[in-house]
């Protein structure tokens, strides 16, 4: 499972890459949901764009997840709109939306930095990146992400810094 982001865009952005054991268990998590991810937005794309969320497939299969299968379905949804963002996302946008309202879902620190690294490797034309990793930030503890150390700093346009 490829990123826009990569493994190695951690390093080029001139902050050491996330460790690989972390990375990889992201990875192993959003494998076992992704299955059941691709059937529920490929079902919800064919079918009525507006019936209730709830009635939806993605809704039905993120009724079914605990917390840790929630985050692991945002995170594979926030991943595959980061990489597909120029095809028809609706179903998974819509979806991302969702699990981004869902208060409580104890995102990890990792998890929102990882995010935010591909959101922001994504660049602007990838609608909505920033939408669930920022809200997932707003659920840590103050202090818990150190932003400086997950997006690269924007070169000082005047040159003093």
């Amino acid at each position: 499972m490829a990123s826009v982001a990569g493994r190695a865009a951690a390093s080029r952005d001139g902050h050491p890459p996330p460790d690989e054991a972390v990375v990889q268990r992201f990875y192993d998590r959003m494998r076992a949901v992704a299955p059941a991810a691709v059937g529920a937005i490929e079902r919800d794309r064919a079918d009525d764009p507006g019936r209730a969320f709830g009635d939806t497939a993605c809704g039905r299969l993120l009724r079914s997840l605990d917390r840790d299968g929630a985050r692991a379905l945002g995170m594979w949804v926030h991943h595959w709109c980061m990489r597909f963002y120029d095809d028809d996302t609706r179903s998974a946008l819509r979806l991302l939306r969702e699990i981004s309202g869902r208060p409580a879902l104890g995102w990890t620190a990792d998890e929102v930095g990882w995010m935010l690294r591909e959101s922001h490797a994504a660049g602007p034309a990838a609608d909505a990146r920033f939408t669930l990793p920022l809200a997932a930030a707003a659920e840590l503890a103050t202090g818990a992400l150190r932003i400086d150390a997950v997006v690269p700093r924007q070169p000082d346009p005047t040159g003093r810094g």
